[in-house]
């Protein structure tokens, strides 16, 4: 689907665009809605972030963009955390040297949220990529994520690795014994 000189797409497989709206504006963002089917990664293939589209969320970035992911969980499993990672090259971790980032080094779109996950890990190096932590979301449930995406050297295609987790085991707090499942 492409909205605004941006193309977002689901051939990466694992999830279906339902729609895709907005101009990229911290104002008025992108709005991308997904329906996550897979166990695996569900892979964003976004284009057109280029030199001519411009930064839209005014960082010294030359090129960024503000992004709203409504995502709707169809898998059986509920998420005890999502993650969100970008690839220049697929399959290959974004580093400090290709440029793109989620507006590293600004306070543009900041702090980055969510509807279900109260807290959000970043990281800068060795990836690039954003971690929405501390909630659940069921089978059939949605959330929202806001972030932002920023790159000083544009390339015409990058990827949103988008990782969603199912509960895991662990070891109780300590005076408790045994082991339990349960969302993070």
């Amino acid at each position: 689907m492409t909205t605004n000189g941006i193309t977002f797409s689901d051939a990466g497989g694992g999830f279906t665009i339902v729609a895709a709206s907005g101009s990229g504006s911290i104002g008025d963002p992108f709005i991308v809605v997904e329906e996550i089917t897979g166990p695996g990664a569900a892979v964003l293939i976004i284009e057109g972030l280029s030199l001519s589209f411009g930064n839209r969320i005014g960082t010294l970035h030359d090129t960024g963009l503000a992004l709203r992911k409504v995502i709707l969980n169809r898998t059986p499993f509920v998420w005890n955390f999502v993650d969100f990672e970008l690839q220049q090259i697929f399959g290959a971790s974004s580093d400090y040297l290709d440029g793109l980032s989620f507006g590293q080094g600004s306070s543009a779109g900041r702090p980055f949220t969510s509807t279900r996950f109260e807290v959000v890990d970043e990281f800068d190096e060795p990836l690039d990529s954003i971690t929405f932590i501390g909630g659940a979301l069921r089978p059939g449930e949605s959330a929202v994520f806001d972030f932002v995406i920023t790159d000083t050297t544009p390339i015409e295609r990058f990827y949103l690795v988008q990782r969603p987790s199912r509960p895991m085991a662990r070891l109780d707090q300590p005076g408790q014994s045994g082991l339990r499942t349960t969302p993070w």
